[in-house]
């Protein structure tokens, strides 16, 4: 039987965007109060309310359910920079929860990730979670990834920051790298380090091995949050409760597959 991950009911207080709060504010103020954040992944409007109706307290749009329920298409790129701001606009017009929204990997050069951050901005959401692959991407956990170099991908999360600047935005950049698995370890702990430096608000390590590993995570640049992701049906990183990646020092953990698995599922049985 496939791993399940455990969920556990939030704190009314924390929950929604409050009266003359942003997006961005709002999911700032949840991630400083204490816990382990859960953020399903959702791919339209209606995923995101039934996710707010059962009282999660951010959304996450994220681009393999996006792609496979907007295209029919797997997670190798093939989703545009447009279709992701149409699909953000959509789910934050539903909701008033805070949402993060998969920017892959900016989709270009720096030029093209300041564009992708104002987008995103525009769209309504909260945060925005970019990588450091290199074009065309391919799905987290997949092996023969390849990443950009560290000084590329420094410059992306710089720009990235320049971008909100200019916008007067305060939305939560979270940095994600895949160089765990396309180069090592040490290489993702380096870059995490660097990222939160240029600025990152969130760090997040693709395809972590071990319990071990997360915990090594945790350990860099302290003072940022860590995000978790818990893939269900299957990954590299080991599947853990809440109160345990909060014991452990993550902040925030999203489920990719689990919305986009269950639907596939009802729609198959008969």
């Amino acid at each position: 039987m496939a791993a399940r991950c455990p969920y556990f009911a939030v704190e009314e207080s924390s929950r929604g965007i409050r009266s003359g709060e942003s997006p961005a504010a709002a999911l700032r103020r949840i991630l400083a109060t204490p816990g382990a954040h859960q953020a399903p992944c959702c791919y339209d409007a209606l995923g995101a309310r039934l996710v707010e109706r059962a009282g999660f307290p951010i959304g996450f749009m994220g681009g393999f359910c996006v792609s496979a329920a907007r295209l029919g298409l797997p997670d190798v790129g093939l989703i545009s920079y447009g279709e992701m701001v149409d699909q953000g606009r959509l789910i934050n017009e539903a909701v008033s929860i805070p949402v993060i929204g998969d920017g892959d990997n900016g989709y270009g050069n720096s030029m093209n990730i300041k564009r992708t951050i104002k987008g995103y901005i525009n769209a309504g959401f909260a945060g925005i979670m970019l990588e450091d692959q290199v074009a065309p991407k391919a799905c987290g956990h997949t092996e023969g990834r390849k990443v950009i170099s560290r000084e590329e991908a420094v410059m992306h999360i710089k720009a990235a920051v320049d971008a909100r600047k200019e916008s007067g935005s305060d939305i939560v950049i979270v940095a994600r790298t895949d160089s765990r698995q396309a180069i090592s370890h040490d290489e993702a702990l380096w870059r995490v380090k660097a990222f939160a430096d240029a600025g990152a608000d969130v760090l997040f390590i693709d395809a972590l091995a071990s319990v071990e590993e997360m915990k090594a995570f945790c350990a860099v640049a302290p003072e940022v949050p860590k995000m978790a992701n818990m893939l269900e049906g299957g990954g590299k990183t080991p599947i853990l409760s809440p109160a345990e990646l909060e014991e452990i020092g993550f902040r925030l953990v999203v489920y990719p597959l689990s919305l986009v698995g269950v639907s596939m599922r009802a729609m198959q049985d008969k």
